[in-house]
């Protein structure tokens, strides 16, 4: 019957080079190293190594049972590690960045719940309207929306948006309801943008995609500022269907051109590429794309 140990003393061998560096690595005597590749070449019936006092070489049939044999190694190897990291306990510093209002609106809430759940761990939290380079930066994970560019980070992706045309009651009542697409031209709005001229905003609608140029007299890079002044009566803004929906119940905002929102964008969390995540990383997403999930439902 094979015995496992001897495949791998099997491939420690040729790995290293010889049944002394061998011996070495596994931290034991040579004449069992030896012993235990004889007890495999007995097992399998073919010699899998050629000894000299010089030199070592593997048999035809050895490199083939090394190419095959250390391929279901590797893969045990892996299946422990991965067992090892389900049963730790995350512990450490994880390092997040994200849009600012998406992480006032889905993150703050998933964070406060990660700390409680893992009392091992902290957590950095970067608010950025600005696209981090995570290597460079040291960020773990980051969450982007809309549609992502070509990356070599690896992307999850955890749900789809658009957003709702909103507006206060105060600002309808003074300036009156549009409904169609093309009177948004002569009304006052909110640009979640750099600039209050020249914004381009495609909505979706009955009739399909239509775009329609847009001005105001309030402009910002920041979702939770656009809110704000949509409340405050200076306009019609774009916000996530989630937050908006919120508001609307609220009664501080009503929905307007109710036929149309934005095309769909996507909520994406992106790490760097590695082989496995670490029990903190993998535990974070999936807290966060649990808690975004209910969002997206609920909102």
């Amino acid at each position: 019957m094979f015995d496992l140990n001897d495949i791998v003393v099997f491939a420690r061998v040729v790995e290293a080079g010889s049944f002394t560096a061998a011996a070495r690595l596994l931290a034991m005597p040579k004449t069992t190293v030896s012993r235990r590749v004889a007890a495999l070449e007995r097992e399998v019936g073919v010699r899998l190594l050629q000894r000299t006092t010089r030199s070592l070489n593997m048999t035809d049939a050895g490199r083939l049972y090394y190419e095959r044999s250390s391929q279901a190694l590797r893969a045990i190897e892996e299946a422990n590690q991965q067992l090892a990291e389900a049963r730790a306990e995350p512990t450490g510093t994880i390092r997040i960045s994200a849009p600012v209002g998406f992480g006032a609106y889905f993150l703050n809430r998933a964070v406060v719940e990660f700390l409680a759940m893992y009392p091992k761990t902290k957590v950095e939290l970067r608010l950025t309207d600005d696209k981090l380079n995570l290597v460079e930066d040291g960020i773990d994970l980051a969450f982007r929306t809309g549609v992502l560019q070509d990356s070599t980070l690896i992307a999850r992706k955890l749900g789809s948006t658009h957003r709702l045309l909103c507006a206060s009651p105060d600002y309808l009542l003074r300036h009156g309801t549009p409904e169609m697409p093309a009177e948004l031209a002569h009304h006052h709005c909110v640009i979640a943008g750099p600039s209050t001229v020249g914004a381009h905003w495609v909505l979706e609608g009955p009739d399909g995609e239509e775009a329609v140029t847009v001005a105001g007299r309030f402009a910002a890079n920041e979702m939770q500022a656009v809110v704000a002044a949509a409340i405050a009566g200076y306009g019609i803004a774009q916000m996530p269907h989630a937050m908006a929906d919120t508001l609307i119940r609220e009664g501080r905002l009503r929905r307007v051109l109710g036929d149309y929102t934005t095309p769909a964008g996507g909520l994406y969390v992106l790490y760097p590429s590695s082989r496995h995540l670490s029990p903190l990383v993998k535990a974070f997403i999936d807290l966060a794309a649990e808690r975004i999930s209910n969002r997206l439902n609920s909102g």
